[in-house]
């Protein structure tokens, strides 16, 4: 069953944070995962939006997003992210 990594984030440091995107593509393949969704500009329907940045991963399934959310690759760029910006993020299941 597809797994989806659904992040919200507000960017305070660009700069840092491109070192972030600088690597991510290579990692993201490893795993199975395919960006869905970066978007800056999301129309809001209702209620509040905390963050301004919204990012939706697909992968096969939980085992592969987890793998890949723990792997040493990612959390040595993710390092860069949590420096230059705080998020809300959540792995789903997906409907089959």
């Amino acid at each position: 069953m597809s797994c989806y990594f659904i992040a919200q984030i507000t960017i305070h440091d660009y700069e840092k944070y491109k070192l972030y995107e600088e690597g991510f593509d290579e990692i993201i393949v490893d795993y199975d995962g395919k960006v869905i969704v970066v978007d800056d500009q999301a129309t809001l329907l209702e209620g509040n939006w905390q963050h301004k940045r919204m990012v939706l991963i697909r992968f096969s399934d939980e085992t592969e997003a987890q793998r890949w959310y723990h792997s040493p690759e990612y959390q040595a760029l993710a390092k860069y992210r949590k420096q230059a910006s705080v998020a809300d993020i959540v792995l789903v299941k997906g409907r089959e």
